[in-house]
C-alpha cells in the first residue's frame, strides 16, 4: 500500500494510520513526494514540468519497483491525490485501487473554479504565481503560515513538518508543485479527459465533513464518475482536513474495508 502525502506535510503525516494498515496484514510504503520533506529537489524549467505529477508519478513507480512492489494500492491525500490519479492514469498495470482524499482531479477542479472555489481556494493562485514568488512570504515566518501543532500532528511527526518547512529549498519546491498544477498537470489531465482516458481499477473517494469538498461539489463522487471505468465508491469521514491525523481510525477502517472489495 503507497500512502502519498499533501501539502505541506511529510510522509509522517500518516504515522497514525500505517501501524493500523500494517496490523491487518498489508505492507506500508509512506515516501515524501518530490520537492517535500526530505525528499530530492531537483531544479525547476519554465513550466515547472520537474513538479508535475506525471514526473512525482514516475518516482513513485521507482520507488515501488525498487522496493520488489509491481502492483500496489495507493492512496493519495490532497497534493498526493492528484501524485495518486496521474500515477493511476499513467502506470495502470501497477496500480490493484485507488483511495482518493479531499480531492478531485485537477483538471476539473479548475475547469469548474468560479468566485466560490477562488475565494476558498486562493492559495492555488497565489502559491502558484511566479511574478511576485510566495516564497517570500512564507520563509519570513513559516510557522504562522502554515501553523500546526505537536498535538495535533504527534509531537514527532510535528518536528518532521517543521524541519520541511523551515527549508527554503522545500518551500520554493511545494510552489513549483501549485505552479506546475495550474499549468503543465492540467494540460495532462485535459487531454486525457478529451481522448476520453479512463482509470480502470476500482477507486475510493473520500471526503472530510469540516472541509469543503461537499460544498464546492455536491456529489463528489459523481464529479469522478468520467474518470473512472471501473468501481467507484465513496463517503465522507468525520473529520477535518488533514483526516490521517484527526480521524485515523475512521479513515483506516475505510480503507480496510475498500480493499477487500477490491
Amino acid at each position: 500500500m503507497l500512502l502519498l502525502h499533501g501539502h505541506p506535510r511529510t510522509h509522517a503525516t500518516w504515522h497514525r494510520v500505517a501501524p493500523l494498515l500494517v496490523a491487518a496484514g498489508h505492507t506500508v510504503v509512506c515516501p515524501d513526494l518530490r520537492g517535500y520533506g526530505g525528499s530530492e529537489k531537483p531544479p525547476t524549467d519554465e513550466r515547472h514540468r520537474p513538479y508535475s505529477k506525471r514526473a512525482m508519478a514516475a518516482d513513485c513507480v521507482a520507488v515501488m519497483r525498487r522496493l520488489g512492489h509491481e502492483r500496489f494500492a495507493v492512496v493519495g491525500h490532497d497534493r498526493g491525490a492528484y501524485v495518486a490519479t496521474r500515477l493511476a492514469l499513467d502506470h495502470p498495470r501497477a496500480v490493484a485501487a485507488l483511495s482518493v482524499l479531499d480531492a478531485v482531479p485537477i483538471g476539473e477542479a479548475l475547469r469548474r473554479c468560479d468566485a466560490e472555489f477562488a475565494a476558498r481556494w486562493w492559495h492555488w493562485f497565489f502559491l502558484g504565481q511566479t511574478a511576485k514568488p510566495a516564497e517570500r512570504v512564507i520563509n519570513a515566518d513559516p510557522d504562522a503560515w502554515y501553523k500546526g501543532s505537536a498535538e495535533g500532528m504527534g509531537a514527532e511527526a510535528y518536528e518532521d513538518y517543521r524541519r520541511a518547512i523551515h527549508d527554503p529549498a522545500t518551500v520554493h519546491a511545494m510552489c513549483e508543485d501549485y505552479r506546475a498544477g495550474l499549468g503543465v498537470d492540467r494540460e495532462h489531465d485535459d487531454a486525457d479527459r478529451e481522448r476520453g482516458r479512463r482509470i480502470g481499477c476500482p477507486v475510493q473517494v473520500l471526503w472530510a465533513t469540516r472541509d469543503d469538498m461537499a460544498d464546492l461539489y455536491g456529489d463528489v463522487p459523481g464529479v469522478w464518475r468520467p474518470w473512472v471505468d471501473g468501481p467507484l465508491e465513496g463517503g465522507p469521514i468525520e473529520s477535518g482536513h488533514h483526516m490521517a491525523e484527526e480521524a485515523p481510525g475512521p479513515l483506516a477502517e475505510a480503507l480496510l474495508a475498500f480493499w477487500r472489495r477490491a
